[in-house]
């Protein structure tokens, strides 16, 4: 894009030194007005380029939904990263059944482009994020997104994964809280790729991240994957996210892999804001050091 969208500020809240803030623009890829939010933390408000993490939501999430839940903006201001999270999916589309956010496949941004009807006009959200937001903040916003690392939580966990690994030098640095980690094979991802993908399952295996490591030739993040499983979640219980698919699929490629397991941990935000200090670490380590 040569010509940058008008961003609207939408509200902004003084944060540990830092500014929280909310905007909105037209996105060209979805078709519709996009919303995001972006932690700036003290030495961005006073014009310095920052590294940045990306931040991708769970389901009936929004782009508020971390900024509020997860406490991360303290440690953000004092390590001096910028934070950045998209909504999670096209809003006002006005397509039938897009308000049901809680069924996947029917509105769930998933992080993909959509090929199929009628879903393939506006769910956009994997070129949104790269040809949209990402140039955006790079041009008007004190981001240095070539120390930009990626995280996420649920179905942002997948967006996180894949995206990182669709996408390499892309992001620098890469971590998962409780990840949808084997779409193609679990209920939720089968759903959301029939009805945003069709029948093909080739098509389906490029937006699964076990798929997607199991065929890397070499690690693509030899310094290392985090991700965070709680051991009391009820979706990793109903084998919905499938984290020893991803781990089997690291073994395979040589790619390294902390996967740390918790006992007592479920699937909200009290597990995102227990460990999202060691995330913001982790990231910070590899962005700056």
């Amino acid at each position: 894009m040569t010509d940058q969208p008008t961003l609207e500020l939408k509200n902004a809240h003084a944060c540990f030194g830092g500014a929280q803030r909310y905007y909105e623009h037209f996105s060209s890829e979805i078709g519709l007005p996009m919303k995001f939010s972006v932690y700036l933390p003290p030495k961005a408000v006073a014009g310095e380029k920052v590294p940045a993490l990306l931040y991708l939501a769970g389901l009936t999430c929004t782009e508020e939904t971390f900024m509020v839940k997860a406490g991360a903006q303290r440690l953000a201001a004092e390590l001096g990263i910028a934070l950045l999270c998209p909504d999670t999916s096209p809003r006002g589309a006005k397509l039938p059944g897009e308000a049901d956010a809680w069924d996947f496949g029917v509105g769930a941004g998933f992080y993909l482009d959509a090929t199929a009807k009628p879903w393939a006009l506006h769910w956009r959200m994997e070129s949104y994020i790269l040809n949209d937001l990402l140039p955006l903040v790079r041009a008007r916003l004190p981001v240095d997104m070539e120390r930009l690392g990626i995280f996420g939580h649920s179905m942002g966990g997948h967006g996180a994964l894949t995206l990182a690994l669709r996408h390499p030098g892309q992001f620098k640095s890469l971590s998962a809280f409780a990840p949808i980690a084997n779409p193609v094979n679990c209920p939720w991802g089968r759903k959301a790729f029939a009805g945003y993908l069709g029948e093909d399952k080739a098509a389906w295996a490029g937006h699964d991240a076990s798929e997607l490591m199991a065929a890397q030739k070499q690690a693509p993040y030899p310094a290392g994957i985090l991700v965070d499983q709680g051991l009391a979640d009820k979706f990793l219980i109903e084998k919905q996210l499938l984290p020893e698919a991803f781990e089997a699929a690291c073994q395979k490629a040589g790619q390294p892999l902390t996967l740390r397991r918790h006992a007592g941990y479920d699937h909200g935000y009290y597990f995102i804001q227990s460990f999202v200090d060691d995330h913001l670490r982790w990231h910070a380590q590899q962005l700056q050091g």
